[in-house]
């Protein structure tokens, strides 16, 4: 499967999660169990959140239908959105507004219909002759066989894909056929135990005589398709599928090459760790010279503060994104929308800036400390009026750094587990020193009781 197939069907699970974490609620009811009908007549007034290994729909449900089970069926009508995940999703009634489905076996069936948006993930999907879809169908799956209509774009990622139906607008099929994956089985041989069948369908791209497409299509293929006259009311597009950088031969370098590229690489480390040691000492001077302090005033200290804080940072990133996703969902539980969005938005934000600040801080600033510091241990060693200048210690002790580490990862040394190790090293002694300064920093002032 391409990356492209690959993406949609990630794009469409995520879709699903989030929105199924961040969509707001007026008044819910909830059921759970092993089994969950809603009887014919039955009329549930407010959104519905049910869980069960098989759930069942005959009745009305007035707004929302939020259902996680093993077997989903929809005979009866939801007036809202339906968002549901299971091993298999039957659809036979009527969805008002969006559906969101995703399983292994989905299926919307003869007389179905969804009044707005299909967004569906899974193994196989089958929208049956007479289903109809008035908004557009996203589907990212192995399979899917669109027999039904749909009044609007069709957006498909999956090996095999058969249109059978009435299109009202563009379909796009990443299908990515080749005469690789024209041979292979078909899906239904792997899904023996499915409550619904599961029909075959071919690889690649297959438009029937039946279907209609109003708009433009759009497919990818290594070779041209045969498409029936007058089925396509716009152009027929063909692209050609993008070739995988992983399948594709690697060449090995030779050595001559490894060492080039290892030392345009120190290089390049060199480089850019002095212009960003130089531009942190013109805007920020104490700070610059004071984390060089702290490793060379408490070197052991440093080493031991910067295990915490490498701990703690992914502990941190671990509560924010549990705080987020709770946070969101409580507010959303309770009709608060614009403060559940406020701090999803909130939490993606800090997550974000911690990581570029993270990246920051391990990459260039803790190399440019412990850099520093030998650099100074040097000068005072063998020169020392220079011990005390603004940069040339520094300079001096990244240039050392540097070259040190990159001996020990030499292409064709065994050592380069040394060099990993050595720069986990001054990582540490980076990130304990920004600890112990910080700690300093904002350590409360001691009242004198005099």
């Amino acid at each position: 499967m391409s990356k492209t197939i690959k993406l949609l069907s990630i794009f469409a699970a995520l879709t699903l999660l989030a929105l199924a974490v961040v969509t707001p609620v007026r008044a819910f009811d909830s059921r759970s169990g092993d089994t969950i009908i809603i009887e014919k007549g039955e009329v549930v007034e407010d959104d519905l959140y049910v869980t069960a290994a098989t759930i069942v729909l005959d009745g009305t449900v007035k707004g929302d239908l939020i259902a996680f089970g093993q077997t989903i069926t929809i005979n009866g009508t939801v007036e809202g959105d339906l968002l549901a995940a299971g091993q298999a999703v039957i659809i036979n009634g009527e969805v008002m507004d969006d559906a969101r489905i995703a399983g292994a076996a989905l299926q919307v069936g003869s007389g179905a219909v969804i009044g707005d948006d299909l967004i569906a993930a899974g193994a196989s999907l089958e929208t049956q002759q007479s289903g109809q879809v008035n908004g557009d169908l996203v589907v990212g799956s192995a399979q899917a066989l669109l027999a039904g209509d749909v009044a609007g774009d069709v957006l498909a990622g999956t090996p095999a894909l058969e249109l059978r139906g009435s299109f009202g607008g563009n379909a796009q099929a990443y299908v990515d056929a080749t005469s690789e994956n024209q041979d292979g089985p078909p899906i239904n041989m792997f899904m023996t135990q499915s409550p619904i069948a599961i029909p075959s369908v071919p690889a690649g791209l297959t438009v029937a005589d039946s279907a209609k497409i109003a708009g433009d299509l759009e497919y990818t293929s290594a070779f041209d398709l045969k498409i029936p006259s007058g089925v396509v009311g716009g152009k027929v597009t063909r692209t050609e599928p993008a070739v995988d950088p992983a399948a594709a031969v690697k060449v090995q370098p030779t050595n001559a090459q490894r060492v080039g590229a290892w030392a345009l690489d120190m290089l390049r480390g060199v480089v850019t760790l002095i212009l960003f040691g130089l531009f942190l000492g013109w805007l920020f001077p104490k700070f610059a010279h004071a984390l060089p302090e702290k490793v060379r005033a408490k070197p052991w200290a440093s080493l031991g503060w910067g295990a915490v804080a490498w701990a703690v940072f992914f502990f941190a990133l671990l509560v924010i994104f549990l705080a987020m996703i709770l946070g969101g969902w409580i507010f959303g539980a309770f009709t608060l929308s614009g403060l559940s969005g406020t701090i999803i938005g909130v939490g993606l934000l800090a997550l974000f800036a911690m990581l570029v600040g993270f990246a920051l801080a391990t990459s260039y600033l803790t190399k440019i400390v412990v850099g520093e510091t030998l650099g100074k241990w040097m000068f005072n060693r063998f020169n020392p009026a220079l011990a005390g200048h603004k940069f040339w210690p520094m300079i001096l002790g990244v240039v050392v750094l540097v070259l040190v580490i990159g001996l020990l990862r030499f292409p064709l040394l065994p050592t380069g587990f040394l060099g990993w190790l050595a720069n986990f090293a001054v990582i540490l002694f980076g990130l304990g020193a920004l600890w112990l300064w910080g700690r300093e920093r904002f350590a409360k002032p001691v009242v004198s009781d005099q």
